[in-house]
């Protein structure tokens, strides 16, 4: 692949190589060896002279001095709990202070060191399973938490305001965090919550459908009815196709006949999305009590919105037996494969009445990320027509994914980070150095092309990766390290919603994340618009795919660092975890939002990364935009035989 101009391919860049750590192994040799040469020149003194008080004094002193830097040398990192530890023993009023003179401050938040050591760590890779299923406990406690707030403050509301303990409707006041959340009660084993919020869906989601006026279409899809959908298959409706999961089936489930009866009204009302507009592109609002549908406002949709539709509407006429789901969803992609792009990538806006793009603003952040994510598993899902109908996905993938090393892959400095930027005004234009978090979830959508969902080492045992996919599962590593560092580099260890990045050429300036031990605090810049944390699961869920392709235990370590961040900041006693304004500042302030997707997306993913590979294996199932798993389908005919 040839390189564009300034810079070069992906494939013929330097990666980093542990160079911090392997400088401080130096340091800590040299000094060890100048101690030893004291220790040597005092004994020989004590052979040759007379031994004093003094010279005993400075053996002892030498001896001590050795030991301590063994010891620290060979310490390795330190876990957070034991930086926790040591932070508060050390701070308490009237403590001594004698130690603190030996020892470097500990990172806020420890940061995990490069790749090799866990590469040569045995007490990582020999981590016990309980360990992990002792902190895979304290996620679904987290979720229990997250939801005991919203039950106590919000039920029926979109979502939970944890700090004015009340809740609000942003979504179109379809109860979106009852159903965000039930799939998730139910591969957890919430019992209480699958209980709470199935019979609320029961109870409730028609009325609310034949009453409630505007909503999104992308949202509404993505949240409501997948996670109807998913909680459809893990109740045990699709017979067909539900003994894969892996999910250990509870005394409480929620009723498959009534969710799969509230699907399909509601989709069929966002239907009119599709069969309202003069082109292939679905407008982007619906009013469901009145079944009709219209444009944005300036008439425009998001490109990601638009064709982030088909996992969803495919899996709804697969269980259905009624095919109309899918032929409306699946036209707005074959109308993409007909449009013009740069090197595979599209600009952020379509518009529905034209079926044209507009603008040249091309960028995988917000309004173009998940247009590249169902590229692939659109395909994925429908495994029988792969190769047939719907190679033309896998295609238009790979080309994006060769456009997205070309042109928008770049490196810091100081220190080598890889991330993906943007072109805001087309690829005749300037770069730009701004990376979305959103974006994080790319390392994810990598490692499942690559892999198609089964292990890297049974994949490479197998000869299944061509040079390509071992390009992109690259890739996709040191993007998941970008990913994670932009939340070690702050204060809170905690990501800011967007970032910049230092490199060469670019004048770019800004205030850095707040953590001044942090190796990329150079490299990393965050302005002050961009500080806030959304409680976002893009990077979590990139370390949940690359656990399972990679099955290196260091995607595990930083999830529970992130997890622990979130814990420590976002938490509120009386029940939910909010948002934050300035990740980089300490106290963070709070903003007064719980998110569905931290419920639906982003507890889910960690604790499925702290699981057990079986559970949801990424061979057998498809995760949508929303974290809703689907099973990946065979054919149209099993369908109807299965219904």
């Amino acid at each position: 692949m040839s390189g564009g101009t300034g810079h070069l391919p992906y494939s013929m860049r330097d990666v980093d190589g542990g160079g911090a750590y392997n400088n401080a192994k130096f340091r800590h040799r040299s000094r060890l060896k100048m101690a030893t040469q004291a220790l040597f020149t005092n004994s020989s003194k004590y052979q040759c002279g007379k031994f004093t008080v003094g010279k005993f004094l400075s053996l002892l002193m030498v001896s001590g001095i050795i030991y301590l830097l063994v010891h620290k040398s060979s310490d390795g990192f330190v876990s957070g709990e034991l930086h926790d530890k040591v932070e508060n023993r050390h701070t308490k009023k009237g403590s001594p202070k004698i130690r603190t003179f030996w020892r470097k401050p500990p990172r806020l938040p420890p940061q995990l060191p490069p790749n090799e050591i866990y590469k040569n760590n045995s007490l990582l890779l020999q981590s016990p399973q309980s360990e992990w299923t002792s902190r895979q406990k304290k996620v679904k406690e987290a979720f229990e938490h997250a939801w005991s707030g919203y039950r106590n403050y919000a039920m029926g509301y979109d979502e939970l305001m944890p700090l004015s303990r009340r809740g609000v409707d942003g979504l179109g006041g379809l109860g979106a965090t009852v159903v965000d959340s039930l799939d998730t009660a139910i591969i957890m084993g919430s019992d209480d919550v699958v209980s709470e919020a199935s019979k609320w869906i029961e109870d409730n989601l028609m009325k609310k459908l034949s009453e409630k006026g505007q909503v999104n279409l992308f949202e509404t899809t993505i949240r409501v009815l997948g996670g109807l959908l998913s909680a459809y298959h893990l109740s045990g409706g699709d017979k067909a196709r539900g003994a894969d999961s892996g999910v250990p089936v509870t005394s409480k489930r929620a009723n498959p006949e009534r969710l799969l009866e509230v699907s399909k009204d509601l989709a069929d009302r966002l239907l009119l999305a599709f069969t309202s507009s003069p082109t292939a592109i679905p407008l982007s609002d619906v009013v469901l009590r009145d079944r009709t549908a219209h444009a944005a406002p300036d008439g425009l949709s998001s490109t990601s919105e638009a064709t982030t539709l088909q996992l969803e509407y495919s899996y709804l006429s697969t269980i259905s037996g009624d095919p109309k789901y899918d032929l409306e969803a699946m036209k707005v992609l074959e109308h993409m494969r007909k449009l013009p792009t740069v090197e595979g990538l599209v600009p952020i806006y379509i518009n529905p009445s034209s079926g044209q793009f507009s603008g040249e603003n091309i960028r995988l952040g917000s309004r173009g990320d998940s247009y590249y994510e169902y590229l692939l598993k659109v395909w994925v899902q429908q495994e029988k027509y792969r190769n047939t109908s719907l190679k033309y996905l896998f295609e238009m993938y790979t080309e994006a994914m060769r456009g997205v090393k070309h042109l928008l892959v770049r490196k810091t400095i100081p220190n080598g980070l890889v991330f993906v930027g943007e072109l805001p005004y087309g690829r005749n234009s300037g770069f730009s150095p701004k990376m979305d978090h959103l974006v994080c979830f790319l390392p994810g959508t990598l490692a499942l092309g690559a892999t198609k969902g089964i292990t890297k080492k049974n994949a490479l045992e197998n000869h299944l990766l061509t040079a390509e996919d071992i390009e992109n599962l690259q890739l996709a590593e040191d993007l998941a390290k970008t990913c994670v560092e932009m939340y070690f580099v702050t204060s809170t260890g905690l990501a800011p919603e967007i970032a910049y990045f230092h490199i060469e050429g670019n004048s770019e300036g800004g205030p850095d994340g707040g953590n001044k031990s942090s190796q990329y605090i150079n490299d990393i810049i965050i302005k002050p618009l961009d500080r806030h944390n959304l409680l976002r699961p893009e990077t979590v869920e990139s370390l949940f795919v690359l656990y399972r392709i990679t099955e290196d235990p260091k995607y595990r370590e930083w999830g529970w660092q992130i997890f622990q961040a979130f814990e420590k900041y976002t938490k509120v006693d009386s029940g939910g975890y909010t948002s934050l304004d300035d990740v980089t500042s300490l106290p963070p302030p709070r903003r007064d939002k719980m998110e569905t997707f931290f419920l639906g997306e982003t507890l889910k993913y960690l604790y499925l990364l702290f699981g057990e590979s079986n559970i949801l294996p990424l061979d057998k199932y498809v995760f949508n935009t929303e974290a809703h798993p689907l099973p990946i389908i065979e054919s149209a005919e099993q369908i109807s035989q299965s219904v």
